[in-house]
């Protein structure tokens, strides 16, 4: 993850079209105490740049943004895996939902003021890291009912054709995995692979 601390300091990309509304959040950012501020006012390649100089936190500030601009700053949001703050000046439903489900931290319509820049950019990295978490425990969760569910066809198999109970054939499984120092996992998919092989 890019951002390991609240202490260390963040290196921040602002990127504006517009210098002085840049300069005006480059301001807000400095009085916070942020000094790695890099600032792009050319957002053609935009994905590369932002590859290229790796910031900890990203703040989008788009003055009119339509359709394509929006969804251009989204396909970022998805590919850096940062904290995004977006400010725009008008906005609509879709427009923040679609951000939401692109993963932009924090939304912000008509709120570019200097003393505003440091809120919004905290809360922006607090909801990228509990988005993050969440993401990770969902991946995890998953990742273990896959796992169940594999053990689950591998007593399945050995039930069948052993003609055992379901205890003796969790029984052979963790056996087999300690005789070869596998995980256990490992042993019941060799089993369903092995079964399908047999199979054909």
């Amino acid at each position: 993850m890019p951002v390991e601390s609240s202490r260390a300091e963040l290196s921040v990309l602002v990127v504006d079209e517009d210098p002085v509304r840049a300069s005006i959040i480059e301001a807000g950012l400095r009085d916070a105490g942020h000094s790695k501020v890099t600032i792009v006012n050319d957002t053609t390649g935009i994905a590369r740049q932002i590859a290229d100089i790796a910031p900890d936190v990203i703040v989008i500030d788009l003055e009119n943004p339509n359709r394509d601009m929006l969804e251009n700053v989204f396909q970022v949001s998805r590919a850096v895996r940062r904290p995004i703050a977006l400010f725009v000046d008008r906005s609509d439903q879709a427009s923040i939902e679609a951000a939401i489900d692109a993963g932009v931290s924090a939304y912000v319509v008509d709120g570019l003021r200097k003393e505003r820049v440091k809120p919004i950019l905290d809360m922006a990295v607090t909801r990228f890291h509990a988005y993050a978490r969440l993401q990770q425990e969902l991946e995890t969760a998953r990742s273990e009912l896959e796992g169940r569910k594999t053990i689950e066809r591998a007593k399945g198999i050995l039930m069948q054709s052993k003609g055992i109970s379901e205890e003796e054939a969790y029984a052979r499984l963790r056996r087999s995995a300690m005789n070869q120092n596998r995980k256990l996992l490992d042993i019941a998919q060799s089993l369903i692979t092995a079964a399908g092989l047999l199979d054909e």
